[in-house]
């Protein structure tokens, strides 16, 4: 795929909300979720961001100021699949601005912006590009089912020793998958839970 280089991307939706997930839960963040996936996660629960024709291109300066006219200090860029597309100018005016930059990504397609945290969740639909990898913050593996502990680990060994290590469960299966991750913890604890405390709360 040849990625964008222009300053218009499409925007499926943005927001001014707390992080749910991972090492900012509970932090302000204004997140930007940009069409277009083929990693087809059969249990994601944002299908509608896949059709990255469905969503009209929108021009990063607009963008950007959303996110200062907001107040959020961290700007979340997210999908969909983010790296589908060239992010270089969305980072870059972002940081220009005095933004945080982070990304949630499955790290199917190469890596281009600037970050100041990458969060990686790869999937087994289509493997991370190793460049990804080893540039992650954070790596924060999904459980849907008991055979991912051990797909989580191969991918522990695989980023850098400063990566965090989060178990999230499945949302659908999170009342199965949750006792599991405590107990997996228990006994493994370089790894730390990560809840989808957005949907407790009620909030995008």
């Amino acid at each position: 795929m040849v990625k964008d280089k222009s300053d218009m991307l499409p925007l499926m939706e943005h927001f001014h909300t707390l992080q749910g997930e991972g090492r900012f839960t509970g932090h302000s963040a204004y997140f930007l979720r940009l069409g277009g996936c083929d990693v087809g996660c059969v249990w994601c629960d944002v299908k509608e961001s896949w059709d990255m024709a469905a969503h009209p291109l929108t021009g990063v300066p607009q963008m950007v100021e959303a996110v200062v006219n907001s107040g959020s200090h961290i700007a979340v860029i997210t999908g969909g699949e983010p790296l589908m597309h060239d992010l270089d100018h969305l980072t870059d005016q972002l940081q220009a601005k005095g933004i945080k930059t982070h990304i949630e990504t499955s790290g199917a397609h190469p890596l281009s912006g600037n970050w100041d945290w990458i969060c990686l969740s790869p999937k087994k639909f289509k493997a991370p590009q190793e460049a990804v990898v080893s540039a992650a913050n954070e790596l924060k593996v999904v459980v849907f089912h008991p055979s991912d502990f051990d797909w989580a680990e191969q991918y522990a060994a695989k980023v850098s020793p400063h990566c965090l290590l989060y178990l999230q469960p499945e949302w659908s299966k999170a009342d199965l998958m949750t006792p599991l991750i405590i107990e997996y913890i228990l006994k493994n604890p370089r790894w730390i839970i990560s809840l989808q405390t957005h949907k407790y709360l009620s909030i995008p």
